[in-house]
């Protein structure tokens, strides 16, 4: 029996990605750690074959369109890497409140580790039509607007949206798949 109901689909299919701190804590309320995200889909890109469709970075997660060779893997690396990075990031700079919030909500079977960054889980959508895809994206770019963070969602610096505009962007994105 499995334990979600999410899967991921073939390599050649982009899949609508969410990645959620643990506790929902603002995490990536530092740029460091919102940057280190960007670094490693950077990574992600440039030296596993990933492309990438859409992002965008709010306080406490993520959401992202990949397609590419072994995207559940690549996935699983990027949470893996991230975690660990940011965690370092956090000793290293003194986030003591913020780790001991990480170690209070680890799930009691991750013996291997004191902090837990990131909820389990990805929960894939296969992007099954371009309709689908373009409301996934839409979704995306429209979330700091939604939630209240910015007036247009251009000004979102951590976002797709200004790449999908013409602008200038943090971060590369394949905008021809339409």
């Amino acid at each position: 029996m499995t334990r979600t109901r999410y899967r991921f689909g073939e390599d050649f299919q982009p899949h609508f990605l969410t990645c959620t701190v643990v506790a929902w804590l603002p995490v990536f309320s530092s740029p460091d750690f919102a940057n280190t995200l960007l670094s490693s889909w950077r990574f992600l890109q440039t030296e596993r074959g990933i492309r990438l469709l859409a992002w965008v970075i709010l306080e406490n997660h993520v959401h992202w369109i990949a397609v590419g060779p072994k995207l559940r893997q690549r996935a699983a690396e990027f949470k893996s890497f991230t975690a660990t990075r940011i965690i370092q990031q956090m000793e290293r700079k003194g986030y003591r409140t913020l780790l001991q919030e990480l170690h209070f909500v680890k799930l009691r079977h991750r013996n291997a580790q004191r902090h837990q960054l990131w909820q389990e889980g990805f929960h894939p959508k296969v992007m099954e039509s371009v309709q689908v895809l373009s409301q996934k994206v839409e979704y995306i770019h429209n979330n700091p607007l939604r939630r209240g963070f910015v007036d247009d969602p251009l000004h979102w610096r951590y976002s797709s949206a200004r790449a999908y505009a013409g602008l200038e962007s943090l971060l590369d994105v394949e905008i021809d798949w339409h």
